[in-house]
């Protein structure tokens, strides 16, 4: 399989009415970066046109790769099937939505350039970055959350579920062939893996806006997170987790006050 060195990956469940914009948008940047780089779009069983799109682009553009889940499986899993496949040395996933632009993936990069495994993108570290905010209930919620894997899990990150994070391909290669929660509350699992694992994490600040669109459900989806957190623990006190790769073990925290290079 070739290498190259950037991989883009974005997870698409009934997202017809946006991913042409999308598309346009991140080949558009990738070209006029002059990147090595693939883009992956990975359907997750969708029952709109979300899949004719992404042919129509594919035909078109040798950037883009499409990518089948068998049926409807969860953001999770979706991420993990295109990480998987993809050719990088660094993989990058982002929602559909772009919520943060791709125009903020070099700030993550530049983690990843000064030493970092992962890097993660932050709605919290800055909060006057954000264009466009989550309504109170939501934003609650994310707090609830946040305080939940603090305590449940140890990670203390501001934010744990922008969807916009970059790994090393190492990395990836390690974490993810061990990850088992398919949907939402599967980025605390990649985290809490990281760490155990002793991979960097850098928490980045990055421009984000709210998309409406959205399909959690706080109480219902909220509920399975918090299951879901306890399922990690539990998958990690029974062995479930045995069998990374470890590295030179290193605090995972967030660097706020740490300057990127300049690339």
């Amino acid at each position: 399989m070739q290498t190259m060195t950037y991989s883009i990956v974005i997870p698409a469940y009934n997202e017809g009415r946006r991913l042409a914009p999308t598309l346009d948008k991140v080949l558009g940047y990738v070209r006029q970066q002059g990147w090595d780089a693939e883009v992956i779009v990975v359907n997750d069983g969708s029952r709109d046109d979300t899949a004719e799109i992404v042919r129509s682009f594919a035909e078109k553009d040798p950037l883009l790769r499409f990518v089948e889940n068998p049926g409807n499986r969860g953001k999770g899993y979706s991420v993990r099937h295109g990480m998987l496949k993809a050719r990088g040395e660094v993989i990058v996933f982002s929602d559909a939505d772009l919520s943060s632009p791709i125009e903020e993936m070099p700030k993550l990069l530049q983690r990843l350039e000064s030493g970092a495994d992962i890097a993660i993108g932050s709605r919290w570290l800055r909060a006057e970055l954000q264009t466009k905010r989550q309504s109170l209930h939501r934003q609650l919620f994310g707090r609830v959350f946040n305080a939940l894997n603090r305590m449940i899990l140890g990670l203390r990150f501001k934010d744990t579920q922008c969807g916009f994070k970059a790994f090393t391909r190492r990395a990836a290669q390690t974490i993810l062939p061990l990850q088992r929660i398919e949907r939402w509350g599967f980025d605390p699992e990649v985290l809490f893996l990281a760490r155990k694992f002793g991979f960097r994490v850098d928490e980045v600040p990055v421009r984000w806006g709210h998309s409406g669109g959205t399909r959690i459900n706080p109480l219902l989806d909220g509920a399975h997170m918090f299951l879901e957190m306890l399922r990690i623990r539990w998958y990690d006190l029974t062995g479930k987790y045995n069998g990374g790769c470890r590295v030179a073990a290193q605090p995972v925290e967030t660097l706020p006050g740490r300057p990127a290079p300049r690339i």
